[in-house]
């Protein structure tokens, strides 16, 4: 049996404002593609399909076409987890529908254990393997509250709860199997979380899942039985404690510059006579991001050199010149100009260091009114008197506005 895990797919994700459609549309058919030529029988997606819990049409058409395609596909069986970012609701409104498609979808947590095993079966009907499906357990799933508890209790109470739960479903898998009278079918493993010691990287949207805590689970929440365990929710490809068999499959596109460098893959995990062979896959990267950081001559050389490779890279600039950040700006969109490269962020970091400087040690937020922390603002970022005034008057009628929100509230 051949499985192909994958996850934190993010449908929808933008940058800065740009929208990323067409990877989200270039990943999906190479997915198509691999499952077909790698002769896949289950495809695993261990959660976060789309960025937010209310998907655009757009996000929602690209999934229900891929998922049709798959069925169409040699892939037999594709078994979907909620993560995080998903909608437990929307996820599972068309179950149904696509179970008869061999799509199982267990968007939140059951009340009852026994829906979240999944047994699939082959073409003669026969049970080939069991699923433990676990979706991204939230707080109030695995923990009740009391009052006056500190942090340190919430912690355990959450962390005991995770494992509680996984002890249960993978038991009920285990005494499932001994009904079927079935011990060489392979039991897999399904979740997302934040594991102790996994990598993430600056800018790839991985959220803390706890509120007030960290909940990070080690590798011995997941019984030793498990055959594979198919995780989602970092970013970063890695395995669990150094273990082979537990990982993560990682986002299968840079969510961010952070990401820029990074390898992206899934996972194949090839089953048979009790051996486990697991071989990534590299996935296609469709959209180059690069990060520039320099003063401005820096930035500009290396600019004009993607400009004379003809690249197609998204920017994103990290200024840490004495120069105006403005003369940057103007010179990086001529450059640009009638060209593919785009530039989706330019940040400045020698600004935001000065207006650290401008704050003495004896000094607080409490000490500064909203004026002050702005025009410290336009002073760091060297914009011109007479454009101050403009964009003084502009700042005063937003926290205007805001007043009258608030007040209106009230």
């Amino acid at each position: 049996m051949k499985l192909l895990h994958t996850s934190d797919w993010h449908i929808g994700r933008a940058l800065y404002g740009r929208k990323r459609y067409p990877e989200f549309q270039a990943f999906l058919a190479w997915l198509v593609d691999t499952l077909n030529q790698q002769h896949v029988d289950v495809l695993l997606v261990a959660g976060d399909v789309f960025d937010t819990n209310t998907p655009s049409n757009r996000a929602q058409e690209l999934y229900y076409e891929f998922l049709c395609q798959v069925a169409a596909s040699p892939c037999r069986h594709v078994v979907i987890i909620g993560g995080n970012h998903d909608s437990p609701s929307f996820l599972e409104a068309p179950k149904s529908l696509l179970k008869a498609l061999n799509v199982y979808v267990v968007g939140a947590k059951c009340d009852a254990i026994s829906d979240e095993v999944i047994v699939l079966k082959d073409q003669q009907q026969q049970p080939e393997a069991i699923v433990c499906a676990v979706p991204y357990l939230r707080d109030r799933d695995i923990r009740s509250q009391e009052a006056g508890e500190s942090i340190d209790d919430k912690n355990r109470k959450l962390i005991w709860g995770i494992k509680q739960h996984y002890s249960e479903v993978c038991a009920h898998a285990r005494t499932l199997r001994d009904t079927l009278n079935a011990p060489q079918i392979p039991i897999i493993g399904m979740g997302h979380l934040f594991a102790a010691g996994g990598k993430t990287l600056d800018g790839d949207g991985v959220r803390e899942l706890y509120v007030g805590t960290l909940a990070h689970v080690g590798a011995d929440v997941f019984p030793d039985y498990l055959d594979y365990v198919a995780l989602g929710h970092l970013h970063v490809p890695q395995t669990v404690g150094g273990v082979e068999h537990i990982r993560y499959s990682g986002s299968p596109i840079p969510m961010g510059f952070g990401e820029a460098k990074q390898t992206k893959q899934v996972v194949l995990v090839t089953l048979s006579d009790a051996k486990l062979d697991i071989q990534p896959l590299e996935v296609p990267c469709w959209q180059q991001l690069i990060r520039l950081k320099g003063d401005q001559q820096t930035i500009m050389q290396q600019a004009e050199q993607l400009q004379q490779q003809h690249s197609q890279a998204w920017l994103e600039i990290e200024f840490t010149g004495s120069e105006s950040v403005n003369l940057l700006r103007e010179s990086l969109r001529e450059l640009t100009e009638n060209t593919q490269l785009e530039v989706l962020r330019i940040k400045n970091s020698r600004a935001m260091a000065s207006i650290m400087r401008q704050i003495d040690d004896s000094e607080t937020l409490d000490d500064l009114d909203a004026n002050d922390v702005f025009q410290r603002c336009l002073d760091a970022h060297q914009i011109e008197p007479e454009q101050q005034q403009a964009l003084r008057h502009c700042y005063q009628s937003i926290l205007q506005s805001l007043y009258e929100t608030d007040h209106n509230a009230e």
